[in-house]
């Protein structure tokens, strides 16, 4: 435990964005499930659900909750199954 006064706030600080950061990760993940659900069901609107989660994925890499190279290997990941779908 911190001892002084700016250790302790920073701490609750920490605490408070890794709580964010872990909620952010959780959305991407279950945005990157429902894409590649849609792709294995073949459904109309994968375009929409893609750019949504790119979308997403980007926001993360601004926020620094993702590194930039990690966000792109998701993404080309993602397209290339929409790619072999067409």
């Amino acid at each position: 435990m911190p001892n002084k006064k700016s250790a302790k706030k920073e701490l609750r600080k920490n605490v408070k964005r890794n709580k964010q950061n872990e909620e952010l990760s959780k959305a991407m993940k279950n945005l990157i499930k429902d894409s590649q659900k849609a792709i294995a069901l073949g459904k109309k609107e994968i375009k929409k659900d893609v750019t949504k989660t790119i979308k997403a994925i980007d926001k993360m890499v601004k926020k620094g909750v993702l590194k930039k190279n990690t966000a792109s290997r998701k993404k080309s990941k993602l397209q290339k199954k929409v790619n072999k779908m067409k």
